[in-house]
């Protein structure tokens, strides 16, 4: 899955730390914006737990692409979820 924008991009030496919790890129840029940092902490955490993992790449002034990888998962015996799935 990719997600892509055009927006102001984000400064290589910030990308390190855009999946930490709290952490927000430039206060000045969000002031119009209710933002607690925690968005992309969580999203990581959600992703992770499947079993994936999300990466960043941006340019400034033209954008970033958020790219999240989820392994395939076959179902047990070409069963279908819902026959999966123990009631």
């Amino acid at each position: 899955i990719e997600i892509r924008d055009n927006g102001p991009g984000i400064p290589a030496g910030k990308l390190p730390f855009i999946f930490d919790r709290f952490y927000r890129i430039d206060a000045e840029r969000t002031k119009d914006v209710v933002s607690t940092g925690l968005g992309l902490a969580i999203t990581r955490e959600l992703v992770e737990a499947h079993g994936g993992r999300i990466s960043v790449s941006s340019v400034l002034n033209a954008g970033s692409c958020f790219t999240i990888e989820l392994p395939l998962v076959e179902t047990l015996g070409g069963m279908s979820h819902e026959e999966n799935f123990d009631h």
